[in-house]
This record gives structure tokens, sequence and C-alpha cells, in this order.
């Protein structure tokens, strides 16, 4: 299968680092011109040079803003007014206890993690209606469906954004317009590593980076079949693909790519 995303606009939101950065390298070696995203100056710099490292040749712009605000968003709709391809990768986590967490955090969390996609979705949506063609993708968890009582707060959002990708696809009938959700599971990111290092503050100095965050997944994700995390690249490959014009009979999902962790045949 050959993905050919020439002509085709790309943007990634919270696309500096990890899954995000993973996700605009897949979509630009697809020939798409890729809008990547941070909310500094000097994040967007750093990923935009590793990216046109990696892809040589490739069409990428970045603008920095704080898509968990309004004005972010604005910011950034202004900066690139259409697009044929929305990928709502940006997103927090942070393990905390339940009884910890206050009404500012929880606002914070739904901000960041659901707002930012029901914004852009709306900025991008008609245009993409109007064109009778585009892809919206949530990046979403399996702590959408597998609540990590760590941080209940960030399963919240996760749910949160399959109910509004499943509603948008079905405002979205009978148009070349896809909406979908990606289920991701533990990740090899740069930020999944943080937080494997917050629960364990005495980490084995032997061990990498990767094989800490491996070694999280087989004890505290026991039902991983994969029994080790993913890569940021393998989340990725699935985004792409539901953005491709292969995907065209997709929509409405959610699409697993969590390394089997949740227990269900469906």
């Amino acid at each position: 299968m050959k993905i050919d995303l020439t002509n085709q606009t790309a943007v990634v939101s919270g696309s500096g680092q990890g899954i995000g950065l993973a996700i605009a390298k897949g979509l630009a070696e697809c020939g798409a011109s890729v809008v990547l995203n941070g909310r500094s100056e000097e994040r967007v710099a750093l990923a935009l040079s590793r990216l046109r490292g990696a892809v040589p040749g490739a069409e990428v712009n970045g603008v920095a803003a704080d898509l968990g605000t309004a004005g972010g968003v604005d910011t950034l709709v202004s900066a690139v007014p259409r697009t044929d391809i929305l990928v709502n990768n940006l997103g927090i986590f942070d393990p905390r206890p339940f009884l910890e967490i206050d009404d500012d955090e929880w606002d914070r969390f739904f901000q960041v993690n659901v707002m930012s996609g029901v914004r852009l979705s709306r900025a991008y949506l008609p245009g993409m209606l109007e064109a009778d063609s585009g892809r919206i993708v949530f990046v979403s968890s399996e702590s959408a469906l597998q609540i990590p009582p760590e941080m209940i707060h960030y399963g919240m959002t996760k749910t949160a954004q399959l109910a509004v990708s499943r509603g948008l696809a079905e405002m979205c009938a009978g148009t070349g317009v896809t909406v979908n959700a990606i289920l991701s599971g533990p990740t090899a990111s740069e930020g999944v590593s943080e937080f494997v290092s917050k629960l364990d503050p005495d980490p084995d100095p032997d061990k990498s980076p990767q094989e800490l965050v491996d070694e999280f997944v087989r004890q505290h994700r026991p039902t991983s079949i994969l029994r080790r995390a993913a890569t940021p690249e393998e989340v990725a490959n699935l985004v792409v693909y539901t953005c491709s014009p292969q995907a065209s009979a997709t929509t409405g999902a959610a699409l697993s790519v969590d390394g089997g962790t949740r227990r269900s045949i469906v």
C-alpha cells in the first residue's frame, strides 16, 4: 500500500515531540504539507529542525500557540485558515491522587485535552464539508475505556474525546469527511518517560528510558499482549493510515493501537 498525501495540508496539534512529531513525520513522508504546533517558538523551531532533517525536502511549517486556550486556537487558525487533515494530538497527563486534584486542575485538563480539539474541529470542519473531503483524527487513549486510578482526570478527558469524535462523524454522515479516534496505549515517548519517573522516583540507573517504560507496562498494565510500550512511530502509522484516501470507509471508529492492553474482542 502506497499512501500519497501530495497536495494535502495537515495540521497536527501538540507536535513538538513524541507521538505528535512522529505523526507529522509520517504525514510528511507521504507528501503532505505539514503544520507543526507547540506552545513556544523554541519548541516549534526545534521540532521543525528535527522534521526537516528526517524528511529532506518536506514542506513543513510551524505555529507557536497554546491550544489549551481559545486565543491560542485563534492564532493557529489565523495562520492556517484551512486544512485537509486535522490531527487533534495535543494532550497532557500527570499522575495525581483523585483527592488532590482541585477544580482548576480538572478544568486545565479539560481545556487542553478536550476543548483544543473541539475548537480546532469547529474551525476547520466547515472548509472540509465545503470541499466534501477531509480527515479529522483525535488521538485518544485506551485510558478512555480503562480509567487509570492514578489519573482519573486524564481518563475522563480521553473518554470525552471519543464522544466528540463519534458525534462529529455522525454529523458528517454522507459526506467525504471522516472522523475517527485512536486508542493509543502506553507509548515510549518523552512524556511517558517523565510520567514513569514520577511513579518511581528512584529508577534503576542502568536501565534506559525505553527499558523503564517497558518495565512499567509489564508491572502496571499486565493485560498488555505486546508486553512492552509501543513506539511513537507505531502509533503514528495507524494515524497516517486513518488520514489516507485508503481509509475512506473508516469513520466514527475508535481504532486501537494499545498492544492488546484492553481485554476485549471488539
